[in-house]
């Protein structure tokens, strides 16, 4: 399966997208994230993307996928709509092979979003982006140190 900069091979897909699944519910649970708490989802087409919504399910979080073509401004309101305390997105996107900063749009706007509490960013260019010590999270780095057991919520 190849998925823009895929790190998920064509064999072994769906356990590795379990694994994958379980580290980040961990790791949104570790952020205090618990059942009937809303996270945002403002990724590109990546396999984080379906793993963040999965992770979710698994622990009884409402999710808000929101296009990753938005505007900053309407990543906002759609994060105060729904009330998320937690961001997933990306430091950057690519579209035709050009770096759009995704991050850093979304940090112009985080100060009116009062309810986010942390922003977990996966790691797509490895350039150069704004971080909030005491709000932001990589995901590679939470991932990787998140235990892969955990059981869906009832």
């Amino acid at each position: 399966m190849k998925c823009g900069s895929s790190r998920l091979r064509s064999s072994g897909v769906n356990a590795e997208l379990l694994d994958m699944t379980a580290r980040f519910a961990n790791v949104l649970k570790s952020l205090g994230v618990r059942r009937d708490d809303r996270v945002a989802i403002y990724l590109p087409l990546i396999p984080e993307a379906p793993a963040a919504m999965l992770a979710c399910a698994r622990i009884g979080a409402p999710h808000s996928v929101i296009f990753g073509g938005f505007s900053a401004e309407a990543v906002k309101e759609r994060i105060n709509d729904c009330d998320a305390k937690v961001l997933v997105t990306a430091d950057f996107s690519l579209r035709r092979g050009k770096p759009l900063p995704m991050k850093e749009s979304v940090d112009a706007v985080l100060p009116d979003c009062p309810s986010i509490d942390h922003c977990v960013v996966v790691r797509r260019t490895g350039g150069e982006i704004p971080w909030s010590e005491s709000r932001d999270v990589w995901w590679h780095e939470a991932v990787a140190a998140a235990s892969p057991d955990c059981p869906a919520e009832p």
